[in-house]
């Protein structure tokens, strides 16, 4: 049997962690991990749900670029369902970003309802050159407003931690953010599903996730001519 990159574990809290492993690869999703997280983010989907990494030095490196180019197509279509989920899931999504999180992998945490860092974390919306690839930009926009997010999505550039709190990209930086996000989940547990729903089915509102499919159709026909044969 193959082994599991996905770490699902039950709080007695009342909240769900769910741990990408796959720290060879810095947590770079490749098929069968891309379709892991998204079935386990369909599970219980009123719970609280935590975010994060086995590997305090990584979030997530998105894609795997050692798979084929048709591979990378189906993964980046994946990271669309994982994050469409994550927006209209009834229960709360906090990412414990406490490493780099890359192109698909800053994606999944600004998808997410809360952000928690740590010192360590940094965030790039880039995808591979040469694809002309959107990353992330549909979401970009309402937390940090257009103008930054243009420039974060266009130049690619790192944001590091104190940056994305001072920014809004990050809620919060703590010195264990694990531990942060696991007292914040208690507590929305504690409240019962009824406040999160409402509240999240006010946030999805509006062009969020128009914005999330024009960028998901984009992607769709870049990589189509990507991995189109040659002449065809």
């Amino acid at each position: 049997m193959a082994p599991s990159h996905l770490q699902v574990e039950h709080s007695p809290a009342g909240y769900r962690r769910l741990l990408l492993s796959r720290p060879e690869r810095r947590n770079a999703l490749d098929v069968g991990l891309a379709h892991a997280l998204r079935d386990a983010l369909r599970q219980d989907e009123a719970t609280p749900l935590v975010l994060g990494s086995t590997d305090p030095e990584a979030f997530c490196a998105g894609a795997d670029m050692s798979i084929s180019d048709a591979d990378r197509a189906t993964v980046s279509d994946l990271f669309y369902d994982c994050c469409e989920i994550m927006i209209t899931r009834p229960g709360p999504v906090i990412a414990v970003v406490s490493g780099p999180a890359v192109g698909g992998g800053a994606q999944l945490a600004a998808a997410a309802d809360l952000r928690i860092a740590g010192p360590a974390a940094r965030l790039r919306w880039t995808g591979p050159v040469g694809r002309g690839l959107a990353v992330g930009a549909w979401v970009l926009t309402d937390l940090i407003g257009r103008g930054t997010a243009m420039e974060l999505a266009l130049t690619g550039r790192w944001v590091q931690a104190d940056e994305a709190l001072a920014m809004g990209l990050v809620n919060r930086v703590e010195d264990d953010p694990g531990q942060a996000a696991a007292g914040v989940a208690g507590e929305l547990a504690a409240q019962g599903p009824g406040v999160s729903a409402k509240v999240k089915s006010v946030t999805a509102a509006g062009g969020l996730l128009d914005r999330l499919h024009a960028e998901r159709q984009a992607n769709r026909s870049a990589w189509a001519q990507a991995i189109a044969p040659a002449g065809g």
